[in-house]
Order: C-alpha cells, then sequence, then structure tokens
C-alpha cells in the first residue's frame, strides 16, 4: 500500500515561514492527489490545500491562500506545502493523504501520513 511520511514540523513566530514535505516512501505514485489537512485536539479535521499529481495543479482554501501553497517533487516522491507568513491559529497536526480525486475532502482520502506538529508562538 502507500506510505507517507511527513515532516518539518516545527515551532515558529507569528509571521516566519515553514516547509513540510510528505514522501511516499514506496517511491511509486499510485494515485491521483495528494492533500493536506490539519487538526487541533477538540475540533474537527480541515482540508486546506491538495496538488495534483497528474499535472501539478493546486488549491488551497481562503484562510491559507496567498500565504500557503502546495508544490511537488516527483524525482524525490515528495509533496511540500509551503507555509509563509503563519498566524497562531495554524497551529495543528498537519497530515498528508492520497486521493483518487482532487478534493479536501477528508473521506475521499485513503492512505495517511502520521502527522507532524505545527506551533506558532512568540
Amino acid at each position: 500500500q502507500v506510505q507517507l511520511v511527513e515532516s518539518g514540523g516545527d515551532l515558529a513566530q507569528p509571521g516566519g515561514s515553514l516547509r513540510l514535505s510528505c514522501v511516499d516512501t514506496g517511491l511509486t505514485y499510485r494515485y491521483t492527489s495528494i492533500g493536506w489537512f490539519r487538526q487541533v485536539p477538540g475540533k474537527e479535521r480541515e482540508g486546506i490545500a491538495w496538488i495534483s499529481i497528474n499535472d501539478g495543479s493546486t488549491f488551497t482554501i481562503d484562510s491559507v491562500k496567498g500565504r500557503f501553497s502546495v508544490s511537488v517533487d516527483r524525482a524525490k516522491n515528495t509533496v511540500y506545502l509551503q507555509m509563509m507568513d503563519v498566524k497562531p491559529e495554524a497551529t495543528a497536526i498537519y497530515s498528508c493523504a492520497s486521493s483518487a480525486l482532487c478534493t479536501v475532502v477528508a473521506a475521499f482520502h485513503n492512505h495517511w501520513g502520521q502527522g507532524t506538529q505545527v506551533t506558532v508562538s512568540s
């Protein structure tokens, strides 16, 4: 099965930057899209972005648009989430997941990484 591993979560100050990575350790793309999600304890998981492995097209939700972006390095089997001008409300566990559809709806995703913690604080 697809195996995804996230990394890059860290402590950042408001206004700072982080880049998260999502690596397919199987070294084979067997899906259409990779989505990025975040979850805070006591709150619903929120889909924030996706990228098409086929053509590189991307989507980000309005609350992060212009600050977060998604990219893919096919040679490295890696998808990145570049986070710029981060806000305290970005504090969450971030996960990537594979899907046959380009969507941020969690139910359409099949394989999930373990998550990486992002904390935004002064």
